[in-house]
Formats: C-alpha cells, structure tokens, sequence
C-alpha cells in the first residue's frame, strides 16, 4: 500500500482526493519538486527546497511551510515506504476557488506529497548511452519555474518516445536550451560546456553537482550560451536530472555523436558523481 500526504493527512493513495475546482486541476496553478532519498538519506535537501521556493515566489504562492516542515513531511513520507531510494514528490497549488482565472480572495493551498520508487539507471544505458532527438523550445518564456502546467513538455517528450529514444532536446533560435526533462552539457574540445541558467532553464540540482565536480576535479569548464552548431559538433553530449543522474548521449537525431560511444569526460565525471552519492548514502553529505 502507498501512503500519500494531503492537507495535514497521511493516507493510502487511493484515499487521497481533491475538489474538481483546484486551480491545479483546472489551471495547472502549481509548482513541484522531486527530491531523490538514497538509502533513505535525502540528496540536496536544502537545493531542492530553494528551488521550490523560487517556484512559489514564481507564481506568487506563500510557501505554506517552512523548510524544516517540508524536511518532516518528505521523512514522513519516506518512513511509511518500503523502498530505501524514493522520489519523494511533493506539489503545492493555488487550492480550490471559483473558475476564473484570478487569484481567489483567499488561497487555500493544497499540499500533497508521495512516495515515487527511484532505480539507477539501467548499466546498458550507462554504459553505451543512449539515443536523443532535436526539436525547437516551444515552451513558454518561466522555465525557471518548476510548474505543473507541463502541457509543453509532456508533448516534447513524447516526441522522443515516438523516435525510440531516451530525451528531446530543445533549442530555441539556435542556442541550446535543456531537454524536456533534464539539463544538457556538451563538450566540445575537451571543455565541459554548460547553457546558463535564466527565465528559459529550469535551475538544475544535478547540473550544478556536474559544475561542482568539474571544479573539484579540475575539469575544464565554461557556462555559457551553447550554439546549435556546437552541440551538433560535440564530443560529447550528456543529459543530467535527479532521475536521469549523468547519461551520455551517443545519438542525436540518428547521427553519432563524437565515436558513438560514452566519452572520457563522461566517464570520469559519472565516477565522480556516483562517489559523491555514495558519501549521501553513507550520511558523509546531503
């Protein structure tokens, strides 16, 4: 049995339920997180939760708890579950009102949390890579916000579905976005190279991990606006999320990038992050 959180309740997630007039529901008036929990140790707690907070300022929503509250519920959370490694998701929206789409008077919030089971990624895929598709960013202009209308994305997405492959990857007037459900890196002449954050990227807590690795180890690196030309030239190419971790990707749009194959930089960066899990899962970091 799944137990869920819902306004002040843990509950079996076939118990849960919402009025049909949240504005989440019929707006899409919400913001999200996915916080990953390794052996029951959460991974960047204290990143997630500013994300999150930039999120609800985003969309003008007091964040209705504070960030030791949302530490309590994400270990409630994780307490009631049977896998060790969770995804704990958690979403808040606007909460019920009239359907219109101003601000209700009075914003009751809905806070619901769950449990998600997260796996490592699969060896074959770490190991070789995988495939990606191009297509152009027809977000809208606050991808910064981790928002629950993700009508855009879900689209994208299933774009590379469609394809057989593992991720779209956006770009928008020539300049390399991120991929529909992760942040992108490229390398190109050794150099890691990584699209600055603003209002068209969702602020990444694996991205800066990489960023972190890369000056810890020495690594060359840049971040700056990656052009399309360099990202269809790369040695290399990579996508990185909380899901995800750090996957090479060795086709892009049916042609191989670089041998075909995961590169160095990759190899060396992916050792170094799966350490650095390895220290969370001991309680050695957060």
């Amino acid at each position: 049995m799944t137990t869920v959180y819902l306004n002040g309740q843990y509950l079996p997630l076939e118990q849960a339920s919402i009025s049909v007039l949240d504005r989440g529901f019929l707006f899409g008036d919400g913001v999200y997180e996915v916080i990953p929990v390794y052996d029951r140790r959460p991974f960047r707690m204290a990143d997630h939760l500013r994300r999150l907070q930039h999120s609800l300022d985003g969309i003008r929503l007091a964040n209705p708890h504070s960030a030791a509250e949302w530490a309590a519920l994400a270990e409630g959370i994780v307490a009631r579950c049977e896998w060790n490694d969770v995804g704990v998701y958690l979403q808040i929206t606007r909460g019920p009102g009239p359907r219109d789409h101003v601000f209700p008077a009075q914003a009751h919030p809905t806070v619901f949390l769950m449990p998600l089971q997260l796996s490592a990624p699969a060896a074959p895929l770490v190991e070789h890579g995988v495939a990606a598709i191009t297509a152009q960013d027809n977000r809208w202009l606050r991808c910064d916000l981790k928002a629950t209308s993700l009508l855009a994305n879900v689209l994208l997405r299933q774009q590379s579905v469609d394809a057989g492959c593992a991720e779209t990857v956006l770009l928008r007037d020539g300049w390399l976005m991120e991929g529909s459900a992760s942040s992108v890196f490229v390398v190109r002449d050794g150099v890691i190279l990584a699209p600055p954050e603003s209002n068209l990227i969702l602020p990444g807590v694996t991205y800066e991990v990489v960023l972190e690795i890369a000056r810890a180890e020495g690594l060359p690196h840049a971040v700056r606006p990656v052009a399309e030309a360099e990202l269809r030239d790369a040695e290399e190419v990579w996508i990185t999320s909380s899901t995800k971790e750090v996957m090479a990707v060795t086709t892009l749009d049916g042609q191989p990038v670089g041998d075909g194959r995961p590169g160095p930089v990759f190899r060396r960066v992916l050792a170094a992050y799966q350490a650095y899990k390895h220290t969370v899962m001991r309680g050695q970091a957060a």
